[in-house]
C-alpha cells in the first residue's frame, strides 16, 4: 500500500502519461484524415488529366469541323448581303432567338456566358421567344425565363454537330405558328484557343427577305421562298453549333488543365501538413518513451 506522501506524486506522473496517449490517439486519427484526402485528391487529378488528354485529342478535329461549317453560313450571309435584307422592325411582331449550347458541362462558364447574353437581348426586348439547343442553358433559364422558352432540344452536340442536326432544329423552328419579324441564333464565336463570346447570327424571316431592296436581282419565286429560308436557317444553325461545339471541348480542355494544376497544388500543401502532422505523432511517441524511461528509473 502506498504511503500518503507517494500517492500524489503517483497520480500526477499517472496524468501526464495519458496526456499524450489520448495526443498520439487524436495525432493517428488525422494522419489517417489527411492520408484519405491526399488519396481522393490524386484520384481527381487522374481523372482532370485524363479529361484534358480527351479534349486535346478532339480540338484539332472540331476546330476542321468548324472552319468547314463558315462557308455554309457566311454562303448564306453573302446572298443576304447583297440583297441588304434586314430584320422587320415592329412592335406588333415577336422576336425569336435560338440559344445554341449543349448538354455537357465541365468546361467552365461557357454555357452561362449564353444564358446571360439572352437575359440581357431578353430585357431590351420582353416581347422575344426562345428555341434552346442543350439542356445546359435551358436548365439555367428556365427558372428566369421560363414563360418565354417555345422549344428545347438535347442530345445535340454529344459529337460534332452535322448539317443533318442542323436541319432537323430548322424544320421544327419553321414549323412554330407565330410569324416572327426578326430571327436570332445566339451561339459562342470561336476567338482563340482560349477565349469566346456569344455572338447574335441574325437568321431572317420569309417577310423580311421578300421585302429586301436587291432581292429582285436573284430572281427567286415566291413559291420557294419558303425553302431558300429553311436553307438558309439550317446553314447558319450548322455554322452556329459546330463552332460553339469546338468552344465547348477547347473551353473543357482549359477547365481540366485548371482543376489539374489546382489539384496538384492541393496534394503539395496536403503532403506537407502529412509530414509535419506525422513527424509530431513520432515527436510525441518519443517523448512518452522517454517520460516512461525516467519514470522508470527513478
Amino acid at each position: 500500500m502506498l504511503s500518503r506522501a507517494v500517492r500524489p506524486a503517483f497520480n500526477a506522473a499517472a496524468a501526464v502519461s495519458a496526456r499524450p496517449i489520448a495526443a498520439n490517439a487524436a495525432g493517428y486519427a488525422t494522419l489517417r484524415d489527411i492520408e484519405s484526402r491526399l488519396k481522393s485528391i490524386r484520384n481527381i487529378e487522374k481523372i482532370t488529366k485524363t479529361m484534358k488528354i480527351v479534349a486535346s485529342t478532339k480540338l484539332n478535329k472540331a476546330q476542321r469541323a468548324m472552319v468547314d461549317s463558315r462557308s455554309y453560313g457566311q454562303t448564306s450571309n453573302t446572298v443576304f448581303d447583297k440583297a441588304e435584307t434586314k430584320p422587320i422592325e415592329s412592335d406588333d411582331k415577336k422576336t425569336l432567338i435560338i440559344v445554341c449550347s449543349s448538354d455537357k458541362g465541365l468546361c467552365g462558364g461557357i454555357h452561362s456566358g449564353l444564358s446571360k447574353a439572352t437575359k440581357r437581348m431578353l430585357e431590351k426586348n420582353p416581347n422575344t421567344d426562345l428555341v434552346i439547343v442543350g439542356e445546359k442553358s435551358k436548365a439555367q433559364l428556365s427558372r428566369s425565363n421560363g414563360k418565354n422558352i417555345r422549344l428545347s432540344f438535347a442530345g445535340v452536340g454529344k459529337d460534332i454537330p452535322t448539317f443533318g442536326d442542323a436541319q432537323a432544329i430548322a424544320d421544327q423552328v419553321s414549323l412554330l405558328p407565330t410569324d416572327y419579324g426578326n430571327v436570332q441564333i445566339l451561339y459562342n464565336k470561336f476567338i482563340n484557343a482560349t477565349s469566346y463570346e456569344a455572338t447574335p447570327i441574325e437568321a431572317f424571316s420569309e417577310e423580311a427577305i421578300r421585302e429586301s431592296p436587291n432581292f429582285a436581282a436573284f430572281e427567286i419565286d415566291d413559291e420557294v421562298l419558303a425553302n431558300l429560308r429553311e436553307y438558309a436557317l439550317a446553314n447558319s444553325l450548322y455554322w452556329a453549333l459546330t463552332e460553339g461545339h469546338a468552344c465547348e471541348i477547347s473551353a473543357r480542355r482549359n477547365a481540366m488543365d485548371n482543376a489539374s494544376k489546382n489539384a496538384g497544388d492541393m496534394i503539395d500543401k496536403f503532403q506537407i501538413l502529412y509530414n509535419r502532422t506525422r513527424q509530431a505523432v513520432i515527436t510525441g511517441e518519443l517523448v512518452e518513451i522517454i517520460t516512461g524511461a525516467s519514470a522508470a528509473e527513478g
